[in-house]
C-alpha cells in the first residue's frame, strides 16, 4: 500500500489568533488581519452554528462547510483566502451573515 504524506511546518514558531467579527450592515466578504500567514483557518457563525474551515494547500476561496443541520460539503467559493497577514471570508450566505456573531480561530 502506498502513503502519500506532506507536511509544512513553517519557521518553526506557533501562532494563534482568534477573535470576532459582526458586520452590522449588508453582509460583505471581510479581512482579519492576524499578523501571520495562517495554515488552519475555522470561522463558526455562533447564531446559527454553520462553519467552515480551510487548511494549508487548499485553493483560494475554498473551505469546508458544515451547516448546523449537519450536512459537510466542500466549496469552491466564497470561502476563506488566505494572505501572508491573514485571511478572507467570502460572502457564503450561510456563514457570513448581516446582524450574526461571527468567531475565527488561525493558526499557523
Amino acid at each position: 500500500m502506498a502513503i502519500t504524506q506532506s507536511q509544512d511546518n513553517g519557521d518553526g514558531v506557533n501562532r494563534i489568533a482568534v477573535g470576532s467579527y459582526i458586520e452590522s450592515g449588508t453582509a460583505v466578504a471581510f479581512d482579519i488581519d492576524c499578523g501571520f500567514t495562517p495554515r488552519y483557518v475555522r470561522v463558526v457563525n455562533q447564531t446559527s452554528g454553520d462553519a467552515m474551515e480551510w487548511f494549508h494547500g487548499m485553493t483560494a476561496g475554498h473551505a469546508l462547510k458544515q451547516v448546523a443541520a449537519g450536512t459537510r460539503t466542500a466549496i469552491t467559493s466564497n470561502g476563506i483566502t488566505v494572505d501572508g497577514n491573514g485571511f478572507r471570508v467570502g460572502l457564503d450566505t450561510d456563514v457570513n451573515v448581516s446582524a450574526e456573531q461571527i468567531r475565527w480561530i488561525a493558526i499557523d
